[in-house]
């Protein structure tokens, strides 16, 4: 059977063909997680369908309780499928007519009731996914602001968000993706807001995803989506928590969230939005500001701190007098490039440890890192101990970094002007930082300039980037998603 006619195969009114299809399809009495109670009703037998683990037990209990009740209540047979419609007391049913929707519905925790002599069958939601509560994320934390996050269910977080923004206006559009998981991913958006034709390139991209499943779930979707597979820097913001989302939603963007995973996908995006943070917008703008310069020279630092104090090292020259005692005074026995490599790839091994170390043994991995790598290293002369600085400062400068994935990028970026640095001096560093500045200027997400506001240069929306402007008088939303409504506030009256 082609899969075309699969997608068209009707319920029959025999329900022995159902039940052997089921068998067949699902590994009904195979598979110990998919279940199915036979029941007669008004003489009609009636059979409910489920998987264990995805729905609620209490649910279905009431509702096999009142379709039982009906043999004590009703004699009219000739209007069964009426009756059982009525008795099942949820709030979402719904009428299917084709056995494979009745699977995708199945698989996602629905329950199916067939009806014998009848072709269609009922869907009823008693959806209940494993999972933690919401809880604050490690990696976005705030001094001030809410402690709830996304969580691996879908249907939570879409709640979530519509806590936050209660506009009739909100849509929450859920499609289905690969061809086996048939995983659920919701697009949102503020539909006299954002952009149609966003909205609709999005979908279509969503909708024309050809895979077995989502097993990396938005990551997946996120390298469908976009044009650009091997670029060096995120394209796509991640976000776990519901304010963060809410307030790009609020400015005309859109948000994509798929079950399974705690990690919202924010787009279009820019070089910028990456260095953002919300905790610069639980402080007043002064503060606010001040963070957020803060943040930017230690982004800053993370990339070209080494670079440059390699190249002073390579070219004493270039500096000042008073500037001078910048250098290594002890070079050790190594070449400072390496001891410069060695060092960082050194940080790299230490993170990924401290990643699949368990939390009891943290403290150990710790002090192993400070006393063995750090001090001994120096003593024996391996690394010098202005290495050891720049580096940590640089390493430092990495983790102030909001978006994880643009620090990743960012200590690639690194490691490219370490080596042409080291390999050409002057005229390597300063044809190693063009081509990265060049590289950020060509690349576009879904046809949105990666360094706007700066290249293309927008003033207004320039000095939004740089200070944290009062919330009353940012009345206009970024005109690099072409929202459909430009102020977020009312125009004030003259």
């Amino acid at each position: 059977m082609s899969k075309k006619q699969q997608l068209k195969t009707p319920i029959s009114p025999d329900i022995q063909d159902t039940e052997a299809y089921m068998k067949e399809r699902i590994g009904v009495n195979v598979s110990y997680d998919v279940g199915m109670r036979e029941l007669t009703v008004l003489d009609h037998k009636l059979q409910i369908y489920y998987v264990n683990g995805l729905c609620s037990s209490d649910l279905i209990m009431g509702i096999m309780r009142n379709l039982v009740e009906i043999n004590d209540f009703e004699s009219d047979k000739a209007k069964a499928p009426e009756i059982i419609h009525n008795r099942i007391v949820q709030q979402q049913v719904q009428i299917i007519e084709t056995l494979d929707e009745a699977v995708d519905q199945l698989l996602s925790g629905l329950i199916i009731i067939f009806l014998d002599g009848q072709k269609t069958a009922f869907a009823v939601d008693v959806r209940q996914y494993p999972g933690r509560s919401p809880e604050e994320p490690d990696s976005e934390k705030v001094i001030r602001g809410a402690r709830d996050g996304y969580t691996e269910n879908i249907v939570v977080n879409t709640a979530l968000t519509r806590r936050r923004i209660r506009d009739p206006r909100l849509r929450n559009e859920m499609l289905k993706v690969g061809e086996r998981s048939k995983t659920d991913v919701c697009v949102s958006y503020i539909k006299d807001i954002a952009d149609d034709g966003l909205v609709d390139a999005i979908k279509a991209k969503i909708k024309a995803i050809n895979t077995d499943g989502l097993s990396m779930a938005e990551k997946t979707i996120d390298e469908f989506i976009l044009d650009s597979k091997w670029n060096l820097y995120p394209l796509v913001r991640y976000t776990e928590r519901p304010d963060v989302a809410a307030n790009h939603l609020l400015e005309g963007h859109v948000v994509i969230m798929s079950d399974t995973s705690p990690s919202a996908i924010i787009i279009p995006t820019t070089y910028f939005h990456h260095l953002q943070h919300a905790e610069e917008y639980r402080q007043s703008p002064t503060v606010g500001t001040f963070i957020r310069w803060i943040r930017f020279l230690a982004v800053f630092l993370s990339i070209y701190l080494l670079p440059l104090w390699l190249l002073f090292t390579m070219e004493p020259a270039l500096l000042p007098k008073e500037l001078s005692f910048i250098g290594p005074n002890d070079e050790g026995n190594i070449p400072i490039f390496l001891q410069i490599v060695i060092a960082d790839i050194g940080v790299e091994f230490l993170r990924m440890a401290a990643i699949h170390t368990p939390t009891p043994l943290s403290t150990a991995l710790g002090l192993i890192a400070a006393v063995l790598i750090g001090q001994i290293a120096v003593d024996v002369g391996l690394f010098s101990p202005e290495v050891i600085l720049y580096v940590a400062v640089s390493v430092i400068g990495s983790y102030v970094t909001p978006s994880y994935e643009l620090s990743v990028s960012n200590k690639l970026a690194k490691f490219f002007l370490l080596v042409v640095t080291a390999l050409f001096g002057v005229s390597g560093f300063m044809v190693g930082v063009v081509i990265n500045i060049l590289l950020m200027a060509s690349t576009r997400a879904l046809n949105t300039p990666y360094l706007w506001p700066l290249i293309p240069f927008n003033s207004w929306a320039m000095l939004q980037i740089l200070i944290r402007v009062p919330v009353p008088f940012s009345n206009k939303r970024p005109s690099i998603v072409h929202p459909k409504n430009v102020y977020r506030q009312p125009r004030p009256k003259r």
